[in-house]
This record gives structure tokens, sequence and C-alpha cells, in this order.
């Protein structure tokens, strides 16, 4: 990782690639491959992959964690000296040939980005969510499911992810409830097998919380859309992710209506020399795999764009 002095603030990169997560590291893997000039910038290494309990379907690794994953990037990326720093950018400009980018810290400069932020969290809004988020409701059953060993807990959500996180949590609570608003939950088959098959876990269908109650300290209920209260210790909430896209919606990128970013197949935007990849853009599977892939793609696409501009690389 590169410190803010070891930078030139006036050297023009030929891709800033925004985001430390996987789609990220894939772009710089492939633009140090390409011999570009180039720079990583992300608030935090690793993104949301490193809350993600088992991976199994990355290619070459039978069985992984999120954030043993990510580490194998680090050292891959290390091996290259892939240069990246922890750091935010708030605005994009163009000027002449190349793009303005500025942090709260500092100014850069280059010819092409990279938009790779990944995605957060997305919140239920409900009453008691932030009051208890930290006391009982989290977002990440691999980060704080060791906390409620022996207690009973609820994953809200039907996806895969709901379902990954409730077989983690089964390691370590009780019970947990999966309480999901549909009448089945979307899991990947070999995933919704193994939550049918655990006695700890039981589903909840066709149902809504929309209070989380607790006393001064901890959760100690929800309360159901039909008023009836469940006894729960935690509140793990798992219902899907917001694009972090703002960044680029402020320079004129085009994005849909769920604020995802939109690429064609070489990870263009409608901007030239702007590229999009993984859980910010709009591709319609979102995976660590698929995300490295387009990162992949952003990195030869500003490749080819340095070399047909003529703009010296």
């Amino acid at each position: 990782m590169y410190n803010l002095e070891q930078l030139d603030p006036e050297k023009i990169y030929d891709i800033i690639i925004l985001g430390l997560g996987p789609t990220a590291l894939g772009c710089a893997i492939y633009a140090a491959r390409f011999d570009l000039e180039f720079l990583l910038i992300g608030r935090e290494y690793g993104g949301l992959i490193t809350t993600t309990h088992i991976v199994e379907n990355y290619p070459g690794i039978t069985s992984v964690t999120g954030t043993e994953l990510m580490e194998m990037f680090r050292d891959h990326i290390n091996s290259l000296e892939i240069p990246y720093i922890t750091d935010e950018i708030n605005e994009i400009s163009k000027e002449n040939d190349y793009f303005i980018l500025k942090s709260f810290f500092q100014t850069f400069k280059a010819k092409t980005i990279c938009i790779a932020t990944g995605s957060e969290r997305r919140k239920l809004n409900i009453a008691g969510e932030k009051k208890y988020t930290g006391k009982g409701v989290s977002y990440c059953a691999t980060c704080d499911g060791p906390f409620f060993k022996d207690k009973i807990v609820s994953v809200i959500g039907g996806s895969d992810s709901a379902a990954k996180e409730a077989l983690f949590l089964a390691r370590h609570a009780k019970k947990v409830y999966i309480i999901y608003r549909r009448d089945e939950i979307r899991a990947e088959p070999i995933n919704k097998k193994r939550v049918l098959e655990n006695e700890k876990i039981e589903i909840i269908y066709n149902t809504n919380i929309n209070e989380i109650k607790g006393d001064e300290n901890n959760v100690t209920s929800v309360v159901f859309d039909n008023g009836e209260n469940l006894e729960v210790d935690g509140v793990f909430i798992e219902i899907g992710s917001i694009p972090a896209s703002d960044i680029a919606e402020k320079i004129g990128v085009k994005t849909n209506e769920k604020g995802e970013i939109i690429i064609n197949r070489k990870s263009e935007t409608n901007i030239s020399g702007i590229y999009a990849a993984g859980d910010v853009a709009d591709a319609p599977f979102k995976q660590a795999i698929t995300g490295v892939s387009e990162g992949v793609i952003a990195a030869y696409s500003a490749f080819d764009y340095l070399k047909k501009t003529e703009i010296k690389y």
C-alpha cells in the first residue's frame, strides 16, 4: 500500500481504478499486464466479500472464506507491486484529455477511470433498526455471529446470501429463524437443501418485520406485520445491497432505476474513458468471479481506448 506522500500530484495515470474489492483488483492485475500507469483507490481493502463466510464457486478453490480469498488476492497484487491507497474520491470532472479526481486529501489525474466501488448493505429502515445496530442488529453474520453462541437469532431475507448467513449462524446459535416476505426462499439449490435439512433453522414465510424491540442495551424481539412478537437476541439483515454509484452519477454516467451503472460487454459506460465493473454495474448476476471478469474487460477496454485515441500510454 502506498502513502499519499509517495505519490506525485502532477502525475497523469493511464487509469485510476476506484475500489479495493475483487473486481478492482482483477482490473489492476490486468492493467499491470498491459503495462499501464495506474493507481487503485478505495475506502477499505477487500469489499463486501470479506463478510462472506464460505466461497465455494471460485474455480480452482474448493472452499474458502471471503477473507481468505482476499488475502490470496493481496498476495497476488503484492507480487506485482500493484500500487493502492485507502482514500475516497468524492468528485470527478473532465479537463482536456484527462479526468480530475478529488478526494478528501488529494487531487489525482487520469486518462481513464474504472469504477468498481461495489455496493453497500441495504437497510430495512424500520423502528429500532438504527437504535440497536451494534446491540443485536447486524449486517454481517461472519463478523458478529460468534457473539451469539447458544442464543436465538433471526435472518431477514430469502436470497442465497440470507441462506448462507443462516447456515453460518447455526454453527453458533441454538436457533435461527429465517423471516421472509415470500412463500419460498430464493437460495441456490445446494444451500436451500442445507437450510431445509438443518434442524436449528426454521423459516417463517410470507412475513415482514415492522419493528425491532429491546431493552437499554440489547435486542429482545421483533414485531411482525401481523402484530405478533418473536423473541430473539439478534437480527441479521440480508436484503440485498445498494450500488455505490453516486460518484458516477455526479459526472453524468448513466444508471438504471436501481442506481446500477449501465455498461456494455466491454464494460464501457456512456462516457468515453469511463468504465464500470462488478456490483456497481448493471450485470444481472453478481458474484466475485463475474466482477473480476468485468474488471479484466475494463482494463483491456481502457488499454484499447488509449491506443485508438493516441493518448500516450
